[in-house]
């Protein structure tokens, strides 16, 4: 395991300190989440950024995940909006344009990853219309990543039309098996837990086939709300002994996006309760 810390919950630092403070701490890898005070696609100096950012993560020897889950890099007034299941197909369109570029910047990096989800249903079509826009969307995304040799994520994520294991494995049933064998898993920690998907280490074993990337923080039953370990519900040693006994190898990543006020002092605290449970 790589433990990480995600730059949504050092969002008052600039790219480069935040990068600089993960490693300094000791971790091992870094979530960078796209958006208008880190890396953002559509930036004037998207290349500057990005030559400076592989550069201190090369320094630092730090694995990277490239994260794609801005509140509001897309549209300044909706949380998380557009997505590829917006009822436009423009807007959809920008969805997947966000994300293609999003595959361009990992590969410069030399991203372990791009993390992404499906979106929030905003209108009343049937569930069926809902996911023909997802499986329409994630087409191009999927083939501009193989082609750039990328590995893609996904992210079950509560409130989203794909929130559960169960409609991810209904997601894989519906996409072509060539798409399909493409699209790799984020499971995060506290979303099990919240959502009842439990025993949370059972998970975990039983998708380590497609396991690529993790996150992980406390939270509590039916409330999706990141929280510091401690302050939750969840029981991370067998968590952590799955993750062993599954060998897995790849970034595991903490997550508190609301805690950015105090981000130098959760990352030293999330690290030191993580290698107290889990070594490294």
């Amino acid at each position: 395991m790589q433990w990480g810390y995600n730059t949504n919950g050092l969002a008052d630092l600039p790219l480069p300190a935040a990068i600089e403070l993960v490693a300094e701490l000791g971790y091992a890898a870094v979530g960078i989440t796209l958006d208008h005070h880190t890396i953002n696609p559509a930036g004037e100096d998207l290349a500057r950024q990005i030559v400076e950012t592989r550069g201190l993560l090369t320094r630092y020897h730090l694995t990277s995940v490239v994260e794609t889950g801005a509140r509001f890099l897309l549209d300044p007034r909706h949380k998380h909006q557009p997505t590829m299941v917006s009822p436009a197909e423009a807007d959809r369109l920008r969805r997947v344009n966000m994300l293609r570029k999003s595959i361009d910047i990992a590969n410069l990096l030399g991203a372990h990853c791009v993390s992404f989800w499906s979106g929030t249903p905003t209108d009343d079509a049937p569930r069926s219309e809902q996911l023909r826009r997802l499986v329409e969307s994630l087409r191009p995304v999927i083939e501009h990543a193989a082609a750039q040799r990328v590995v893609l994520a996904f992210e079950p994520e509560p409130g989203h039309l794909i929130d559960t294991m169960a409609s991810y494995s209904e997601l894989l049933e519906l996409l072509p098996q060539e798409l399909a064998s493409e699209l790799r898993l984020t499971i995060d920690i506290g979303h099990l837990h919240c959502l009842g998907e439990t025993p949370i280490a059972q998970q975990l074993m039983d998708w380590s086939d497609r396991l690529e990337n993790i996150h992980i923080e406390d939270m509590r039953a039916g409330v999706h709300e990141h929280l510091p370990f401690g302050e939750g519900e969840i029981d991370f040693p067998p968590v952590i002994a799955a993750l062993e006994a599954i060998k897995f190898k790849g970034p595991v990543t903490v997550e508190l996006p609301r805690h950015s006020h105090m981000g130098p002092e959760m990352a030293e605290r999330s690290l030191a309760f993580l290698q107290k449970i889990g070594g490294g």
